[in-house]
């Protein structure tokens, strides 16, 4: 079953779970690619006080494990939906969205101590700076959907499934998180926007060797843009390797 056929199976078996998913349109350049149409813009909770306790701490305790099961119900997606940058070259079999970040996590994970630089925050960075495709999906630049806009309809989702979260703490923190990245406003931000990239030509070494394929142009599209000694020094690693494997 295919993530989109996936998602509309979920979708079509209870009315409850149908609140998840914002209306979608077709992308013009790929017709089995959804975009939202327009999410519902929503507040999204940044208080990091915990709630009233209710008349019941047992109510509370399901109504909190259901948010938590609807979130991690929309997340799904980022396993199924696969990476168009690969799709569009025709590699068989492409990494989905949350391979991407995980790999991206554990180069976080493995990554030599760097003064100043917190880890952990670079992990959680790593697994949630894409999360917002889980509803948009992974939109790229042969979609034609302008730079701007795309901020836009990724923020709206993001904030969607914050709100469907609703644990405040933990929806401020992937928020924050998530706008740090968006925003390279950080340390801890540069360096995981290189392990995105360096994640990224990784990959196309690896679908290089594994299928044959070209792939330059995602060398090239990194090329010069890394911020960090860690980032520039992984990147000459895997450049040197492919040079290796082509000659």
């Amino acid at each position: 079953m295919s993530g989109s056929q996936a998602l509309t199976s979920l979708c079509s078996k209870s009315h409850r779970y149908s609140s998840l998913f914002p209306p979608f349109i077709l992308s013009s350049s790929n017709p089995h690619r959804r975009i939202p149409r327009q999410i519902r813009p929503s507040t999204v909770r940044m208080s990091s006080s915990h709630p009233a306790p209710s008349s019941s701490s047992a109510a509370s305790t399901t109504s909190s494990a259901a948010s938590a099961i609807d979130f991690l119900t929309l997340c799904h997606r980022l396993k199924t939906t696969k990476r168009a940058g690969w799709i569009r070259r025709g590699v068989k079999g492409p990494e989905s969205i949350a391979d991407h970040m995980y790999r991206m996590g554990i180069m976080a994970l493995v990554a030599s101590d760097i003064p100043g630089i917190d880890r952990d925050r670079c992990i959680k960075m790593a697994l949630v700076h894409d999360i917002a495709e889980a509803i948009v999906g992974d939109i790229t630049p042969s979609d034609g959907v302008p730079k701007s806009e795309k901020s836009r309809m990724e923020r709206e989702a993001l904030d969607h499934m914050c709100t469907l979260l609703g644990e405040p703490s933990r929806a401020k923190e992937i928020h924050e998180l998530w706008m740090e990245y968006e925003e390279n406003s950080s340390p801890e931000a540069n360096i995981v926007k290189d392990f995105d990239k360096v994640e990224m030509i990784l990959q196309a070494l690896e679908y290089e060797n594994e299928q044959g394929h070209d792939l330059e142009e995602f060398f090239q599209s990194t090329a010069g843009k890394f911020q960090t000694e860690v980032g520039k020094a992984w990147a000459a690693e895997i450049a040197s390797r492919r040079k290796k494997n082509k000659y």
